[in-house]
């Protein structure tokens, strides 16, 4: 795209401009015109929406943190604008996707390997969206992102949890499976959460402990294959 004297180009013309290179994909263009319609004209005419569609356009040119910058201040100067529910939904969409980086897409990592900062950040972003407009048409999104949040976040407690017990640090491997256990409750961590929490008991001599964990993981998952290991457990 030609780059022309912008000096000259009326606010409409900015703004025509940047839309249509957002519709066309062209995010670095859209960005550009959008910043130079807000540093020309930050409360002009068109300021509400060109901030709107600079926060997708910093999301899909991967730049987060102006989106969340940009975001904020949104919400902050127009807390009752009709669509500032949508702003929250991409706050939260922009921390959902954050740490999946191009090496990432390369090489795949398992989720719940990954820093998990950003997945808490996305976690509470939703939450505050549906706590704030029960009724937008993005909670239901944000519902089913936030189901798996917490089970991205319950795997990396009990990704932690398993590298503790390699470690034979059997009291940090403990706390973290209870974090599983307390805080992320109906997810598919806890059953193998109470197997640790069980072994990592029984390893430290606390049989009765060990012995309550393992009814509860029985009561709740009778069939599940950690019970045998657990009563098997041999501790020397």
């Amino acid at each position: 795209m030609a780059d022309p004297k912008l000096e000259d180009w009326s606010t409409l013309r900015l703004y025509s401009e940047a839309k249509d290179a957002l519709n066309y994909g062209d995010f670095a263009n859209a960005i550009k015109y959008y910043e130079l319609l807000e540093a020309r004209y930050p409360f002009g005419k068109y300021a509400q929406q060109a901030q709107l569609d600079l926060i997708y356009a910093y999301y899909q040119f991967d730049e987060p943190e102006s989106a969340i910058v940009t975001a904020k201040h949104f919400i902050q100067l127009y807390p009752r604008h009709p669509n500032v529910d949508y702003v929250y939904y991409l706050k939260g969409l922009v921390n959902f996707e954050r740490n999946q980086g191009a090496l990432d897409r390369i090489l795949p990592l398992d989720e719940s390997q990954r820093e998990q900062s950003a997945a808490v950040k996305s976690f509470y972003d939703f939450s505050e969206l549906i706590e704030r407009f029960p009724n937008s048409k993005y909670s239901e999104d944000a519902r089913q992102r936030m189901i798996h949040l917490r089970n991205r976040l319950a795997e990396h407690e009990l990704h932690v949890a398993r590298f503790y017990m390699v470690r034979r640090a059997y009291v940090a491997a403990a706390n973290r499976a209870k974090t599983v256990i307390e805080t992320y409750q109906r997810t598919h961590a806890v059953p193998e959460a109470l197997v640790i929490l069980a072994k990592a008991y029984k390893i430290m001599g606390l049989n009765d402990l060990s012995d309550s964990t393992l009814k509860v993981l029985k009561l709740n998952h009778p069939n599940h294959e950690g019970i045998a290991e657990v009563e098997y457990l041999v501790v020397k």
